[in-house]
């Protein structure tokens, strides 16, 4: 049996901002979803602990007053969330993550935030990311958002940039992707994954170069991450006397 009938845990957050060195996780979701089971389904509203900048809340729609009065500590969501993929991982499901890069790295850094056991530390997940999958298969230029994704693959996308509507998107998305171009649904997950982390390293490699001869954009060549699936946490370093 191919990893196309297994049901797939799709995870995504809605976040303070874009950078997961200093931002904070607002709303998650964990879902399962195909292999001819219902679909699963947990969400999470988090008080940050922060302030939500406006920018964000335009966005998803949570500002700092509502995550405060109605979301639950953060450390105890972040720890849920992790525990739930864990256990999706365990029993064989792969961890299917738009931009995956973004997601993971956000919870490797809010593990560590509040000293818990990092994903990493957990398990090793085969990392399904439909937008590495969608550049790898299409030439077609344009935008590649998830709410483009769902559009190209005809999946319906309803209440975008909910946490728990985007996962299972995803999730739909990378079904359609992998069933119309079959050699990803016969590939095994473990050389899959280890074919994305090669495709998203010359997908960024290609963005890298494109800002380097474009002129007024030299700037952002260097902010071009070229891990994946999540940025590696910087080593500690303490010093010396």
């Amino acid at each position: 049996m191919g990893w196309l009938n297994l049901p797939m845990c799709g995870m995504d957050f809605e976040t303070t901002g874009v950078d997961p060195e200093s931002d904070r996780i607002v709303s998650a979701a964990v879902v399962l979803r195909g292999g001819g089971r219902p679909t699963g389904r947990r969400s999470w509203l988090a008080d940050p602990g922060i302030e939500i900048p406006a920018g964000a809340t335009a966005v998803h729609g949570i500002t700092t007053e509502y995550a405060r009065a109605a979301g639950r500590p953060a450390a105890e969501v972040v720890e849920e969330v992790a525990a739930s993929v864990t256990e999706a991982v365990a029993a064989g499901s792969p961890l299917v993550v738009m931009n995956a890069p973004f997601d993971l790295t956000m919870l490797d850094r809010e593990c560590r935030r509040y000293g818990l056991v990092p994903l990493v530390d957990r398990c090793s997940p085969y990392v399904l990311d439909p937008r590495v999958l969608d550049k790898k298969v299409s030439r077609r230029r344009g935008s590649r958002t998830l709410t483009d994704l769902a559009r190209h693959y005809v999946v319906p996308l309803y209440g975008a940039h909910s946490a728990e509507a985007d996962a299972l998107a995803a999730c739909a998305v990378t079904y359609k992707i992998a069933n119309r171009y079959r050699f990803l649904a016969d590939t095994p997950l473990p050389r899959l994954h280890a074919h994305q982390a090669q495709w998203a390293a010359d997908q960024q490699q290609g963005l890298r170069d494109y800002f380097t001869r474009t002129k007024g954009k030299e700037h952002q060549a260097a902010g071009v991450r070229l891990d994946w699936p999540m940025i590696p946490a910087p080593v500690a370093t303490g010093s010396s006397l």
